[in-house]
């Protein structure tokens, strides 16, 4: 049975419009930017938590820890902003991620604690939080303090629909979970 031609048409639109980065080097172009241009505190609060995790992404280790200890230091001056709780949980996660290369795993541990101590926000709660920390110490066999992790999230993660059930048996199981989009966020 042959597709209608017509009934092509909205894929081949959407295709022609896609326009988010899809490589790391895409996406830390784009946060870069995004951070170059920023032309007041605030908006520069918005672009570091991206910079810094891209930058990390990339294999740039010095510049992400940069951006996620100014993150770390402007955080207090936006406790009343929506985007407060992804700061606390980026430059966390970024700060543990770089404490695992460098063999720090207490001092990661700590951040991820740290990151699932955040209020949560508005993409947090209804999308969950970033896992990637939590997946960097699950593959060096720290499996409890992720599951404390996940239970830290479930004060705010209100959509997570039994996707932290999952994980924590699976975690409990020996087992690496897909993490899926949330290793990106």
């Amino acid at each position: 049975m042959k597709t209608p031609a017509l009934a092509l048409i909205p894929l081949v639109l959407a295709g022609c419009f896609y326009t988010d980065p899809i490589t790391p080097q895409q996406r830390y172009d784009t946060a870069i930017k995004r951070l170059s241009e920023a032309t007041s505190e605030t908006e520069r609060f918005y672009a570091l938590d991206d910079a810094a995790k891209e930058s990390f992404a990339v294999g740039k280790i010095e510049e992400a820890r940069k951006y996620a200890i100014e993150l770390r230091d402007l955080t207090p001056r936006f406790q009343t902003n929506w985007n407060y709780g992804n700061a606390i949980q980026d430059w966390n996660l970024v700060l543990g991620r770089i404490a695992i290369t460098e063999g720090k795993i207490e001092e990661a541990k700590a951040h991820l604690l740290a990151a699932g101590a955040s209020p949560g926000s508005p993409q947090m709660n209804s999308f969950g939080p970033n896992m990637s920390l939590a997946k960097d110490l699950i593959e060096k066999g720290d499996k409890e303090v992720v599951l404390q992790y996940f239970d830290l999230c479930r004060r705010f993660w209100e959509m997570h629909n039994g996707q932290l059930d999952t994980w924590s048996k699976q975690v409990k199981e020996g087992k690496t979970p897909d993490f899926g989009a949330n290793l990106v966020y």
